[in-house]
């Protein structure tokens, strides 16, 4: 199934620059490992050596956070949207 996947400034370096790219897969770990086979290095900079994504990183499918559905098994259909939003901290 394709996806479209938004990808933050810092990861752009591996998409060429594109902003947003498409994808097939039935769940966000499948549209991960994809990115991976598609554009080398994106799965290191998004998952930990578990294979687990890392906690500074949130994926949004069609505007709602995937840690508070299945995370990484969340099912995706054939045209939603996933965003990768690395987390800000800061203050003072």
């Amino acid at each position: 199934m394709p996806v479209k996947v938004r990808i933050p400034t810092p990861l752009r370096s591996l998409t060429n620059g594109e902003e947003e790219v498409t994808v097939e897969g039935k769940s966000i770990k499948e549209v991960i490992d994809n990115l991976e086979t598609n554009y080398n290095g994106f799965k290191e900079r998004l998952c930990d050596e578990n294979g687990q994504i890392r906690r500074f990183i949130n994926f949004y499918l069609n505007d709602e956070d995937i840690r508070f559905k299945d995370n990484q098994e969340t099912a995706v259909n054939d045209g939603d949207q996933i965003s990768i939003v690395p987390a800000i901290a800061g203050g003072l």
